[in-house]
């Protein structure tokens, strides 16, 4: 099975929709609420992905749904939209716009069309697989990283990382620093991170702790910009991943970027 014009279309449906349920709650109230897991939710949260998981049962309902919020919807196709309607909650309460709404369709259990969509700024990254990624309508590349050292190198928080993690993460941000940890990594930036190295602007981006809502839509972005994906081992990223990712913007980086982390068969 193939990714299909209609599910392209679909995709970008979902963005709108999404964006348009998340802009009015955007630096003004937004019902913020803490969840089991000690994460926040808002009703932009809520909204955006209720919006998408009805155009989606409505066009495709035999599709499976994978949302953040509202759980799994089994299908019978074996396709499976991944939502994520607010990839960076923390950011969105803070009035900061480098979150995204995150839309993934999974064919057999592999990320075959990604979306990080910014409905404030309005970037969109839409990528295929198989095809090259278009910035707001237009191809976007990723750039060339001649070596580890002196790359730019972003995550979310360190505080994402357990004990083991937090060592190996250290190695590399060190080995890209050059040993000066005062240029040290680029923390913050959620999914937005992966659609700047997309567009040439980062080189690497390591995270752990991601579940599949976080990572789906972003392979077919990454790596239709030139980029790869995969996990700390350096195996491609599927249903059945763990949430340790790679993202690298020149593939011949990767060897060297997970022979540093140093967690093979981790």
């Amino acid at each position: 099975m193939r990714v299909t014009p209609a599910d392209i279309a679909l995709a970008e449906h979902l963005a709108d929709a999404a964006g348009a349920a998340i802009r009015p709650y955007f630096r003004r109230p937004h019902g913020l609420e803490t969840k089991a897991d000690h994460s926040p939710v808002t009703l932009a949260d809520r909204e955006a992905e209720a919006a998408m998981r009805t155009l989606i049962e409505q066009a495709f309902p035999d599709d499976a749904i994978i949302g953040e919020e509202y759980g799994t919807k089994e299908g019978s196709s074996g396709r499976a939209w991944v939502l994520d309607p607010v990839d960076g909650t923390r950011a969105f309460v803070s009035g900061r716009p480098i979150f995204g709404t995150l839309i993934g369709l999974m064919i057999e259990g592999w990320p075959m069309l990604g979306i990080i969509d910014q409905p404030i700024l309005k970037e969109r990254w839409l990528g295929v697989i198989g095809q090259p990624t278009l910035f707001n309508g237009t191809p976007t590349r990723t750039r060339l990283c001649p070596a580890l050292e002196g790359a730019a190198l972003a995550t979310t928080s360190p505080h994402a990382f357990d004990d083991h993690q937090a060592d190996h993460f250290v190695a590399l941000a060190r080995a890209a620093a050059g040993g000066k940890m005062r240029q040290g990594p680029i923390y913050g930036g959620d999914c937005y991170n992966y659609g700047c190295l997309a567009s040439g602007q980062l080189d690497i981006v390591v995270e752990a702790g991601l579940k599949i809502h976080d990572f789906v839509a972003l392979v077919p972005v990454v790596e239709g910009a030139g980029g790869r994906m995969c996990d700390w081992a350096g195996d491609p990223l599927t249903a059945d991943s763990t949430g340790e990712v790679i993202a690298a913007g020149d593939p011949a980086r990767i060897e060297e970027i997970v022979e540093t982390l140093g967690c093979h068969g981790h």
